[in-house]
């Protein structure tokens, strides 16, 4: 089978295409997916490159990638058919940091806690690119910012994978919206539901909002330490990037949250069926091959998609 892969850390030459990678063994608690697509995602890149080390320790050679939906082909001892059966269509994640194979493959393990059916509405593009953004925005807004009716939240980079979900599931929850994006940007995330837009290159968002409930940011950096300005005091800030200030939380009296995270089955189910009861778009602004997961992640790297990039088998 064919699978992109590296053999030591770098940018985008040292991806390999290998086209007679071993079909990986079923083991116990996991499962084998014939894989459509696979999403790309920032961690893509930085895994690729090194720069995440820490988290995640690689033996070369190793398959790249993360999110995935597809279909089963083979289970492992010890699955119960009411969880998962042979030709199941399921999306969630099969990277080596969750115990798969690496799902920038034609086939790939995946680990059962890490997987769920797929959303019926989407089609495999979309739904390869939904389990990082869309459990990062339901983790954020339903449980760690308990988001309600009347509250007002600013989600900050809210065009691309993480914001375009979060917006979504902000307006379904009730919260009326504010977010940062480029002008060209602005009819886009209208289209999501934003209340408010911001072009972050010409205003400045902390002079435009004041007394919000809560802030998403997926910026990180000077983008966090401002956002404390607009929440009013008892508020939350959830960062994906910077971890609390204390100094900062105490100044405002606002609680603030790191996340983590983690796309479980739970989570998975759950976001699924929100999907496909509300109808909730996917954007997807670029596909690409397998043999082109290069070129993918320098994509996604260098450009700020609108939405997500995809591999497509």
């Amino acid at each position: 089978m064919k699978s992109a892969q590296i053999n030591k850390y770098g940018s985008s030459e040292v991806i390999e295409i290998n086209q007679s990678t071993s079909e990986p063994t079923v083991s116990s608690g996991k499962v084998l997916v014939i894989i459509k697509a696979a999403g790309i995602n920032p961690a893509d890149w930085k895994i690729r490159e090194g720069g995440l080390q820490q988290l995640v320790s690689l033996q070369f050679p190793s398959t790249l990638g993360v999110d995935f939906s597809g279909v089963i082909k083979q289970i492992g001892e010890g699955i119960s058919p009411s969880d998962f059966k042979q030709g199941d269509e399921v999306y969630g994640q099969a990277g080596v940091i969750n115990g798969g194979s690496g799902a920038f493959a034609e086939m790939a393990l995946a680990n059962t806690e890490s997987i769920a059916n797929k959303p019926k509405r989407l089609s495999h593009a979309e739904a390869a690119g939904l389990p990082l953004v869309g459990v990062s925005a339901w983790q954020a807004l339903v449980e760690n910012i308990g988001l309600s009716k009347g509250q007002k939240i600013l989600i900050h980079g809210g065009a691309g994978g993480i914001g375009s979900i979060a917006i979504q599931l902000a307006k379904y929850l009730g919260a009326d919206v504010a977010t940062t994006v480029s002008i060209n940007d602005k009819q886009f995330v209208q289209e999501l539901g934003a209340d408010q837009v911001i072009d972050y290159k010409t205003q400045t968002f902390e002079d435009l909002l004041h007394d919000y409930d809560a802030v998403f940011d997926t910026v990180g950096d000077e983008t966090y330490r401002r956002s404390f300005k607009v929440i009013k005091k008892g508020g939350v800030i959830v960062s994906m990037l910077d971890q609390p200030d204390s100094e900062l939380m105490n100044q405002y009296g606002v609680k603030a949250i790191f996340q983590f995270t983690q796309a479980d089955r739970e989570r998975l189910t759950k976001l699924a069926q929100w999907v496909d009861e509300n109808n909730i778009r996917v954007n997807v602004e670029k596909t690409f091959l397998l043999d082109e997961a290069g070129d993918a992640l320098d994509y996604q790297k260098d450009v700020h998609p609108r939405g997500k990039v995809v591999l497509a088998m």
